[in-house]
């Protein structure tokens, strides 16, 4: 279905006329070979105040930059970190999904929640789902229907509910994942074109992924049950207006709650291994070198490992209680069906790290991000400001490319620096971008899940078309979008933290000059 005129139908017609995000990547790479020929013949430079060496724009079809790029084509693909991290994790959560463990811990979770509280666990599950990947739209948003229906409440509204958690509130979590590991693994080597020593980890935006759960979810409770669900009008439940169910939809058997209970214990164990791991005589999850406040930098870059063993651990102890899993050759087989999964994200990050190679190969990443910074410290904007730009930048490049590692992959290597040099920390920057391309992903017809979100729409009414999804679903990303403004530009503002030992500001070494006094020319 498609709208024909209006703001939303010039949205899906551009959309549509966009390619593919790889050939994206193509028309980026080509600009800039372009771009670094113009570059370097009229000797672009800049000083890069971190280090204080001079920038120079380089020729990407030079004698160098052709044999980095052809002879070391394999050496930029595995280089590239977010590919490591993403394959790392999706060993462990390939056997939590496919035996059973999130669908069963996502339908545990919503068909017991209190009929009082239950918009609130709705939204509360949902983005934990997160974690489960592309089972958060098909088990979440459904079941949150089917759940408000045996309460006697309008199951759009529960739908809307499981969409606007799931989908917009995509930037919230309870705890660092898959997510997580993949923007913040595209984040790093983009700091390093400014500083070749910075270091990411996965909880660098914890605390403000709980923060946008914290804020989000009375949000969500309110405009469900005071404007949507009245919106909505009255829900007469009948047989015949329900639905024929589905497997997610139903209880939990017996051998499913065995395999949760096992599962539990297994994730204890996990914990208590780390925690036991962190705390021993000459721990590796601790540097008794490092400055005030980065001891634990080891930890946190952990967790990493520590999610995708834990996923690996649990999911095979659900699948052992459940009998889903039969022997340690169906865990393998999980794991590689897993990452064959994977395979569209592996063909993108083929061409974005050679994107982002080839940035840094040129020079003009830094160069850009140098004299960009000079020119806006210069007008002096508050950062509260740059960043509430970051998230409407996000915002608008959202309603056209779904995907977020595509946009941050091509965006990251020259804010993340730029923002770097005005003062700002990489995983500041991050959230803002996360934040932006969280909110409106419910609010424009070309994400890849609202035909799926329809279909399951019209189960329950066969007459409800997109428009109608369109109109329950703006005022949520309204609402998001306004909060979200408020939420970074106050995070700035105040200097929460952002994670453990990252906060909003990064400072430039003292010993080099500041990003003014950086010479260039362009």
């Amino acid at each position: 279905m498609s709208t024909s005129s209006g703001f939303l139908g010039v949205v899906e017609r551009i959309g549509n006329r966009l390619p593919d995000p790889v050939f994206l990547f193509l028309w980026l790479i080509g600009g800039l070979v372009v771009l670094s020929l113009v570059g370097s013949g009229l000797g672009w430079s800049a000083v890069n105040p971190v280090t204080g060496e001079t920038l120079e724009a380089q020729s990407l079809l030079s004698r160098e930059n052709l044999d980095r790029l052809i002879i070391g084509m394999p050496r930029t693909l595995a280089d590239f970190p977010p590919l490591a991290i993403v394959v790392t994790i999706i060993y462990g959560a390939s056997v939590a999904e496919r035996t059973g463990l999130f669908d069963s811990a996502i339908r545990g979770a919503l068909l017991n929640a209190p009929k009082a509280v239950l918009t609130p666990v709705v939204v509360v599950v949902g983005m934990m789902s997160h974690h489960a990947s592309d089972a958060a739209y098909v088990v979440v948003i459904p079941l949150a229907a089917v759940i408000f229906a045996a309460a006697g409440r309008h199951p759009l509204a529960g739908l809307a509910a499981g969409f606007a958690a799931v989908s917009g509130g995509y930037a919230g979590n309870l705890f660092p994942g898959s997510q997580d590991a993949l923007i913040l693994g595209i984040t790093e080597p983009a700091a390093r074109l400014i500083d070749p020593t910075y270091s990411v980890n996965i909880a660098g935006n914890w605390f403000f992924i709980i923060g946008v759960v914290l804020i989000f979810t009375p949000i969500v409770w309110f405009l469900t049950d005071r404007v949507i669900e009245p919106r909505l009008g009255r829900w007469t439940p009948s047989d015949a207006a329900r639905p024929p169910s589905t497997p997610e939809e139903q209880a939990l058997t017996p051998v499913q709650k065995k395999g949760l209970a096992w599962a539990g214990l297994a994730i204890l164990a996990m914990l208590a291994v780390w925690t036991a791991l962190t705390l021993m005589p000459g721990s590796p999850f601790i540097d008794p070198e490092a400055e005030p406040g980065q001891e634990y930098n080891p930890l946190y870059r952990s967790l990493i490992a520590f999610f995708a063993v834990t996923f690996f651990v649990a999911g095979g102890a659900y699948g052992a209680g459940a009998g889903t899993v039969k022997s340690h050759r169906d865990m393998v087989r999980m794991m590689g069906e897993g990452v064959a999964q994977l395979a569209p994200y592996i063909v993108l990050a083929f061409f974005a790290a050679h994107f982002v190679a080839m940035i840094n190969w040129s020079g003009l990443g830094p160069i850009l991000a140098v004299n960009a910074a000079a020119e806006l410290q210069r007008i002096a904007l508050p950062a509260p400001a740059l960043l509430i730009a970051v998230v409407l930048v996000s915002c608008v490049f959202d309603l056209f490319i779904g995907s977020a590692s595509a946009k941050w992959s091509a965006l990251a290597p020259i804010v993340v620096p730029m923002f770097m040099l005005l003062g700002i920390s990489p995983e500041m920057t991050t959230a803002a971008y996360r934040m932006g391309d969280s909110v409106t992903n419910i609010a424009t017809p070309l994400m890849s899940y609202f035909p799926l979100i329809l279909t399951f729409a019209q189960r329950w009414d066969p007459r409800f078309g997109l428009g109608s999804l369109l109109a329950t679903m703006l005022p949520y990303a309204g609402c998001f979008l306004a909060a979200g403004l408020l939420m970074v530009a106050a995070w700035v503002a105040l200097d929460l933290p952002l994670g453990p030992g990252v906060g909003v500001h990064y400072e430039l070494p003292s010993a080099v000059a500041p990003v003014a006094s950086s010479s260039s020319s362009s």
